[in-house]
């Protein structure tokens, strides 16, 4: 193919014909590092700062009120809720639509609610009755998180043996794993950073972000398998078939993260414009998991499959057996071009040793041929 005909190819055929590419297993210690630095960051963030849990996870007091919701309301309800009676309320202000208001607080006893209910009724312009309150014990929000906990276990245990199963490999299943695990700590040490408030709709954003990290990285092995199918047969490493496979699916998976966090962006923009917590900790989790989704399944699991499979004896036999074929190959080469070389050098020797022909002016020419015919006319005469 012509230099021409290279050029005119896209970018995304030529890194899957392997005309660019980008070595991953070479520069796998440079990935694990940055992964590993995220992650201690992450972990330092919630050890130092904390999650800001919701009341379903820690128990208080939920009150919702009808109330016209503007751009300043929430701001409004927030301001008056700092001269309310009853002290350390600890309040989180939400938006349920544009009729309403969701106050969320401490646990509080029967007169402390029945004074805070009067107030918001006061901020809403409404009598008590039509606040709404529903309190949340804190042994509900425990056992929740240990349910939560126990399905996190279980699922990552059916994923291990569903991916095994499936590739028939279970460093596969370990290096998948791997990658989800750095996605969760990532999304919880952005959670404990900025404070948003874990709530059920973190949850469920972080149960999506998990099965679509899978996805990207079950397709990534896929590619990877198909690509190193009779590897044996070939003049080829399983680092270098694997990062083919990885280079061939590194377009795909940026297409398919780019389309999927544009609506995941305009839900985060408009749960936070909208002050809609449940809105932006969905939009939040989602946002977050799914950029360290596609991150993990290009940097992260694909470079450690590589890595686990390349100790495994019979690669290092194909691999040893593979660099002495390209060895006897680089060496046959270097002789036929010393071959050349001393061709050519004794061709120029050989020019070397013929005698000089002097080039003949038009001048010399005219002088030798007038000689000549005065040689001749002096032989006839």
């Amino acid at each position: 193919m012509s230099t021409t005909d290279t050029k005119k190819q896209s970018f995304a055929n030529r890194l899957y014909t392997g005309q660019i590419s980008y070595d991953f297993i070479k520069h796998r210690r440079m990935w694990f590092i940055i992964s590993a630095v995220i992650i201690g960051l992450s972990i330092l963030v919630v050890l130092l700062r904390g999650l800001t849990l919701g009341i379903e996870f820690q128990g208080g007091t939920d009150f919702q009120v009808p109330m016209e919701v503007t751009e300043t309301t929430v701001d409004d309800v927030r301001g008056h809720l700092d001269e309310f009676s009853v002290e350390d309320l600890n309040p989180q202000v939400f938006s349920l639509g544009g009729e309403q208001i969701r106050i969320q607080t401490r646990s509080l006893s029967s007169d402390e609610l029945a004074t805070t209910r009067g107030e918001i009724a006061q901020i809403a312009g409404v009598a008590p009755e039509d606040v709404t309150s529903n309190v949340i014990g804190g042994s509900w929000g425990k056992e929740i998180s240990r349910q939560g906990i126990i399905a996190l276990v279980v699922f990552t245990v059916l994923v291990m043996l569903l991916i095994a199963v499936y590739f028939r490999d279970w460093k596969m299943s370990v290096a998948a794993i791997v990658a989800v695990f750095h996605d969760l700590v990532v999304t919880v040490g952005v959670y404990a950073l900025v404070g948003f408030t874990v709530t059920p709709s973190t949850v469920i954003g972080v149960l999506t972000i998990l099965g679509y990290s899978l996805y990207d990285t079950v397709v990534v092995f896929d590619k990877i398998r198909e690509n190193t199918r009779g590897l044996e047969e070939t003049n080829h490493t399983f680092s270098e078939m694997a990062s083919l496979a990885t280079n061939q699916v590194i377009v795909r998976s940026l297409n398919t993260t780019f389309i999927g966090v544009m609506p995941v962006l305009a839900l985060f923009i408009a749960g936070s414009f909208l002050q809609s917590g449940p809105l932006a900790d969905l939009g939040l989790a989602l946002l977050v998991g799914m950029i360290a989704g596609a991150y993990s399944s290009l940097f992260i699991a694909s470079p450690l499959l590589m890595w686990l499979r390349e100790r495994e004896p019979a690669m290092v036999e194909h691999r040893e057996r593979i660099e002495r074929r390209r060895a006897r190959s680089e060496a046959k080469a270097a002789h036929r071009q010393q071959l050349h070389e001393g061709e050519l050098a004794t061709a120029g020797v050989a020019a070397g040793d013929a005698s000089p022909v002097s080039p003949v002016t038009p001048g010399e020419r005219r002088v030798r041929r007038t000689s000549s015919t005065r040689a001749e006319r002096r032989k006839g005469k």
